[in-house]
C-alpha cells in the first residue's frame, strides 16, 4: 500500500496533468449501437441521457475490458454527482440503484450532471469475485479499491493490470467529472451490513446525513479507496454499504433511492422539501469478534442490536450439535456487520461491533460528541 505522502503528492500531480481543454474522445467503435469512449468530458455532451462505454485496457486476447456509463445532464447547470458501483465483482446491489435512478429520472427535472457507471469491475463481476480478476482462471485479484489512483511507474512497463485498469478510471473517467460522489458497495460474501456509510471528512458527513443510513463510521479512510483518493482532491465523497452481496435487495434498493434523491435535493440539484437526517448510530471505531472453534455458528444478535460488554453473540455448535463455545461480546457497542454464513473455522469473525471512541481522533466539524448527530 502507498503512503498517506505519496498518494497526495502523485494526485497534485495527476491534476496538474489534466488538460485544461479536455475533451470527451470517441474511438470511433460501437457496441450495440452505443459510443464507446477512451475519455469522458461531461461538458461536451447535450442535455439528456447518454449511453457511453468506456474501453479501458486490453484483454489477454487483445479485446477490450468496457465499462457501461450513463450520463445524465440536466435541462439546467448545477453540479456533478458521480456514482459508482460494482468495483467489487460480487457487491450488485448499487448496480440496480444506478440501472432504477437512469431509468426514472428526467432530465427535465434535473439542475446539474449526474456520471453514474454501474459497474467499475468488468472481470470481477463476470467471475463475481470482489477482486479485479483479469486472468484466465477467474481467482483471487487485486484490489481495485485500494489502488486509486495508481499514477504509472515511470517506467509504464512495470505496472500491473490493475493499476493501469485503476489509473485509466480516475485520469479519463473520474477527474473533472465530479463535484461530489458516492461510491456504492455491499458487505462481502457471507457476511451483511445495514445501511452504513463510511465518511471521513466534515463535507462528507453532510452527505452521509443526507443518505440517510443506519449507521455513520467517522473513520480515517483508507488509502487508495475512491472515497479517499476523492476527498484528497477536494471533491466530497463518502463510500456506502448496501447490504449483503451477490444479491437484488429491493427494500435496500428502493431505500437508496429515497436518499440519493434526498440528497440531491439538498444540493440543488432536484426540487423538493430535503428531509432531516434521521438518528444514524454514529461511531469511529469498529471490531470484529471473531471465534476461537470451526464448527457452526448461531447468532444471538441481530444487525443493529445494541450490546453490552459480556453479552452472548453467538454460539459455536459441533457436527452433533452440541454447543462447544459461547462467544460474548468484549466491549458494548451496536452489531454492524453478521456472518451469514453459519460455517466457520477458527479465527473466522462472525459479528462486527462499532462504537464511539472519544480518544480517536477525528474532525471536529464531521464528529458528534456522542453516539448521534448534534440536533
Amino acid at each position: 500500500m502507498r503512503s498517506r505522502l505519496f498518494s497526495l503528492a502523485a494526485l497534485a500531480l495527476l491534476t496538474l496533468a489534466t488538460p485544461l481543454s479536455a475533451a470527451t474522445t470517441y474511438t470511433g467503435d460501437r457496441i450495440d449501437g452505443v459510443k464507446v469512449v477512451d475519455r469522458l468530458e461531461v461538458a461536451d455532451l447535450p442535455a439528456g441521457k447518454t449511453r457511453l462505454w468506456f474501453r479501458v485496457l486490453d484483454t489477454s486476447i487483445g479485446q477490450g475490458w468496457y465499462i457501461p456509463v450513463v450520463v445524465i445532464k440536466g435541462a439546467k447547470p448545477g453540479p456533478k454527482l458521480l456514482l459508482t458501483a460494482g468495483i467489487h465483482g460480487d457487491e450488485l446491489n448499487g448496480i440496480a440503484v444506478i440501472h432504477t435512478l437512469a431509468e426514472t429520472l428526467s432530465p427535465d427535472s434535473l439542475s446539474g450532471t449526474i456520471v453514474a457507471i454501474p459497474g467499475l469491475n468488468t472481470p470481477g463481476l463476470l467471475h463475481s469475485t470482489r477482486g479485479f480478476t483479469s486472468d484466465v482462471i477467474g481467482t483471487g485479484g487485486d484490489n481495485l479499491n485500494r489502488l486509486m489512483p495508481s499514477v504509472p511507474h515511470p517506467d509504464e512497463a512495470t505496472g500491473s493490470p490493475a493499476t493501469r485498469y485503476d489509473h485509466r478510471i480516475w485520469t479519463q473517467l473520474f477527474v473533472g467529472n465530479a463535484d461530489f460522489a458516492v461510491d456504492l458497495h455491499t458487505q462481502s460474501r457471507g457476511t451483511t451490513y445495514p445501511a452504513y456509510i463510511f465518511a471521513q471528512t466534515g463535507e462528507a458527513r453532510k452527505i452521509a446525513d443526507a443518505l440517510k443510513p443506519d449507521v455513520i463510521n467517522m473513520d480515517p479512510g483508507v488509502d487508495g479507496a475512491v472515497e479517499n483518493m476523492l476527498n484528497a482532491i477536494g471533491v466530497p465523497a463518502v463510500t456506502y454499504e448496501l447490504g449483503a452481496p451477490e444479491t437484488f435487495d429491493e427494500p435496500m434498493i428502493a431505500r437508496t433511492l429515497s436518499g440519493l434523491r434526498n440528497l440531491m435535493i439538498t444540493r440543488g440539484m432536484l426540487a423538493g422539501k430535503a428531509e432531516g437526517p434521521g438518528k444514524p448510530f454514529v461511531g469511529n471505531a469498529i471490531g470484529n469478534v471473531k471465534s476461537p472453534k470451526g464448527g457452526w455458528a448461531r447468532l444471538r444478535v441481530k444487525l443493529g442490536d445494541t450490546v453490552t460488554a459480556g453479552q452472548p453473540l453467538f454460539t459455536v455448535h459441533n457436527p452433533f450439535g452440541d454447543t462447544v463455545a459461547t462467544i460474548n461480546a468484549p466491549r458494548a457497542g451496536q452489531v454492524l456487520s453478521l456472518a451469514t454464513d453459519p460455517r466457520i473455522e477458527p479465527g473466522d469473525w462472525v459479528v462486527r461491533l462499532i462504537w464511539w471512541d472519544d480518544t480517536l481522533p477525528c474532525k471536529a466539524d464531521g464528529c458528534p460528541p456522542g453516539p448521534f448527530p448534534a440536533e
